[in-house]
């Protein structure tokens, strides 16, 4: 995944003011922070549900192995 440098950050914050204005922005900003806060707490339930699961499948195949 190529990184966004400054140079792409100033042209997007620009593109930003111009398209939204620069009362929205903080909403925006809000907005973003909300959205990905959320995706990255969804993204945390998964893989710590998925590893339970291992977790548990492993201890059934140790009992088996007994």
């Amino acid at each position: 995944m190529a990184s966004i440098g400054v140079p792409g950050l100033i042209i997007i914050l620009v593109l930003a003011i111009i398209i939204f204005g620069p009362s929205k922005l903080p909403l925006l900003g809000k907005a973003v922070g909300d959205t990905l806060r959320e995706f990255k707490s969804s993204t945390k339930d998964v893989i710590d549900d998925t590893s339970d699961e291992l977790k548990s499948q492993d201890v059934n195949k140790i009992e088996e192995i007994k």
